[in-house]
C-alpha cells in the first residue's frame, strides 16, 4: 500500500477534473471547483446497480460504491481519449481566426488510443481497491443493448455537451429500469419560468467552450426528458433563490472566459447547474 505522501505525489502527476477522495486523507486536485452532487441529491443507491456515463476520473463512480451501489460501471470515451490539450490548441486556433472547429478531427488527428485521459480513473480505482467496472464506449453511438440495463444512470455535466439532446434522452431512458440523475447547465430567463426553451450556442459563446451547445430552461429540460420516454421528471436542484436579479456579466465574472457582452450576458439571464431525477 502506498503511504499518504506516495499517493499524493502520484496523483498529483496525473490530470483531475474531479476532487476525487483517494482515501488516507489525500483528495486529487481537480480543476473543478463545484458545485458537486452528494448524497442528497442522489437516490438511494443501496444495493442498486449503476451506470456512470461520461465518468472521467471517476468521482461521481466512486461516491455511488460508497453508497453502496452494488454494481457500478463508469462508461466514457471522450474524456478519455481525446488529447485535450493539442484540441485546445486547435481551438484557440479557431478562435483567433473566427471560425468553427471541425469536430471531426477529436476522433482523428487528436484522438489517443493509449486512452490517456483514463489513467486517473485507473489510478484512483486501485488507490481505493474499487470493484468499478470500466467501459469504453460513445453513449451517443452504441448499441445500448451492449451497454445492458441499470436501476440508476448517472447522466451527469454531459447534455449540453451534446449536439442531439432528444436522441440521447431517448438513449438514456433504453438502459435506465428505475431512475436517471441528470445534471446540466441551464438557463431561468426572468419573466420566462415556465416556458419550454433552449439555447443554442455553436461559437463557443458558452464558457468559451466549443463543446457546449444546447442550454434549456428546466421546463426545457423537464420536456426533453419526458419526450425521451421517461414517465416523471422531479426537479432537484432548481433556479437559485436570486434568479432574475440583473447580473450582467455575471458568467464572465465568475469564468473569466467569455466576453462582456454577448449571449450570455444578458440581465435577465442566470445560468446554474440544474438536476432532475427522470423516472421509469
Amino acid at each position: 500500500m502506498l503511504t499518504p505522501e506516495e499517493l499524493r505525489t502520484r496523483a498529483d502527476a496525473l490530470g483531475w477534473f474531479h476532487p476525487v477522495d483517494l482515501g488516507q486523507g489525500v483528495v486529487a486536485n481537480g480543476l473543478s471547483k463545484g458545485p458537486f452532487l452528494g448524497e442528497a441529491e442522489m437516490p438511494d443507491l443501496a444495493g442498486k446497480s449503476v451506470l456512470d456515463i461520461g465518468a472521467w476520473d471517476g468521482y461521481y463512480s466512486f461516491q455511488a460504491e460508497r453508497l453502496g451501489a452494488s454494481r457500478i460501471v463508469a462508461l466514457d470515451h471522450y474524456v478519455w481519449g481525446v488529447d485535450m490539450a493539442a484540441r485546445q490548441v486547435y481551438w484557440n486556433e479557431c478562435a483567433e481566426k473566427g471560425v468553427l472547429p471541425d469536430h471531426n478531427r477529436d476522433m482523428t488527428d487528436f484522438w489517443r488510443p493509449e486512452l490517456p485521459g483514463r489513467r486517473a480513473f485507473e489510478f484512483a480505482k486501485e488507490a481505493l481497491d474499487s470493484k468499478v467496472e470500466p467501459m469504453l464506449a460513445d453513449f451517443s453511438t452504441v448499441d445500448p443493448a451492449s451497454v445492458g440495463h441499470f436501476d440508476v444512470v448517472l447522466y451527469l455535466g454531459v447534455l449540453y455537451h451534446m449536439k442531439e439532446p432528444l436522441q440521447c434522452l431517448e438513449r438514456l431512458r433504453a438502459v435506465t429500469d428505475e431512475v436517471a440523475v441528470i445534471e446540466t447547465q441551464a438557463v431561468h430567463i426572468d419573466g420566462l419560468e415556465d416556458q419550454s426553451l433552449m439555447q443554442f450556442f455553436a461559437g463557443g459563446q458558452f464558457i468559451g467552450d466549443y463543446g457546449n451547445w444546447f442550454v434549456p430552461t428546466m421546463d426545457g429540460l423537464r420536456q426533453l426528458a419526458l419526450a425521451g420516454g421517461f414517465s416523471r421528471v422531479v426537479p432537484v436542484v432548481e433556479p437559485p433563490a436570486n434568479a432574475g436579479t440583473p447580473k450582467p456579466s455575471a458568467l464572465r465574472r465568475a469564468l473569466g472566459r467569455v466576453p462582456a457582452t454577448g449571449p450570455t450576458s444578458h440581465p435577465a439571464l442566470t445560468y446554474y447547474r440544474a438536476v432532475v431525477h427522470a423516472f421509469v
